[in-house]
């Protein structure tokens, strides 16, 4: 009764910043610090959510990297406009999960053990306005939308490339689409940083952008396993096929000779059909890249 009492009633709001340093950046540059904010599944009355988010603009990112599932009610972007609205101005990148385009919906948390669960390929449940998200994340805070496609911009003084999939847990990534559209974007400029998005962090797409360059690698969708045992390394569930130690933070991500970073986040909420965390803390990263020595 304890632990349930904790999970639902306290910790679920003890929102935590991860920092991490990773050195990749081409020698000589500037750090560049990286918001890496995923999974509010936002609802309407969630003030609390909403202002610790609002107050992230006081670390004063170079750029913001949202992994999806931003929304978790019909009028969740009325919450979303609370959190965000303080990041205006700041260059940013974002992704589909599938709660952009669908409401939750009821299910049985014991089914995760059993496996991701089932992809479909469409929206299922109440529908969304994707559109109306889009618009507020591309137009208003002029993001970069990165949903099976490529784009290029400017943070911190610096060119950054950037690729990415749409959720890859409903099958909506499509990784044939990045190949011609990376080397369109590269042309004869060179970035000083290529970096890969996704919401769900299944090994075909991690390995896959590890393939076309990336230098770093961020996703969420796991919720970092929501519920785990106090002090293990590994997560109980991951709700995809990534290795259960990976199913939350920083860690390296290795592929045909290639070994990038890839920051998985544990996300920033849950289903408002689950309202649990326990040894799980909501979380935001923070990720400061520095020029290697």
């Amino acid at each position: 009764m304890s632990a349930a009492v904790w999970g639902i009633g306290i910790e679920r709001y003890l929102f935590t910043v991860r920092h991490h340093e990773v050195p990749i950046l081409p020698s000589g540059s500037s750090p560049l610090r990286i918001l890496h904010l995923s999974d509010a599944h936002m609802a309407p009355w969630q003030h609390r959510k909403q202002e610790w988010i609002a107050g992230l603009a006081e670390l004063r990112p170079d750029l913001v990297v949202n992994t999806g599932d931003n929304m978790g009610h019909a009028d969740g972007l009325r919450g979303l406009r609370t959190a965000f609205d303080p990041l205006r101005g700041v260059p940013g990148v974002f992704v589909h999960g599938s709660n952009d385009h669908a409401a939750p919906s009821p299910r049985n948390p014991f089914k995760y053990f059993t496996g991701p669960s089932k992809a479909k390929k469409g929206p299922s449940s109440e529908p969304l306005d994707t559109q109306a998200l889009d618009g507020y994340l591309a137009d208003e805070l002029g993001w970069v939308d990165l949903n099976n496609t490529v784009g290029s911009l400017l943070a911190g003084g610096l060119r950054i490339d950037a690729f990415g999939v749409s959720d890859a847990h409903r099958r909506w990534d499509r990784l044939d689409d990045l190949p011609d559209a990376l080397e369109n974007l590269r042309g004869d400029d060179s970035a000083a940083l290529t970096i890969g998005v996704t919401h769900a962090p299944y090994r075909r797409v991690l390995d896959a952008f590890t393939g076309l360059g990336a230098e770093a690698i961020f996703a969420g969708h796991t919720h970092g396993g929501q519920v785990r045992i106090p002090g293990s390394p590994s997560a109980l569930v991951a709700n995809c096929d990534i290795p259960l130690r990976q199913a939350r933070g920083l860690s390296e991500w290795t592929r045909g000779g290639r070994t990038v970073p890839l920051n998985v986040s544990a996300g920033l909420g849950h289903s408002i059909y689950a309202p649990v965390r326990f040894a799980c803390r909501p979380e935001a990263s923070l990720i400061t890249l520095t020029a290697v020595s």
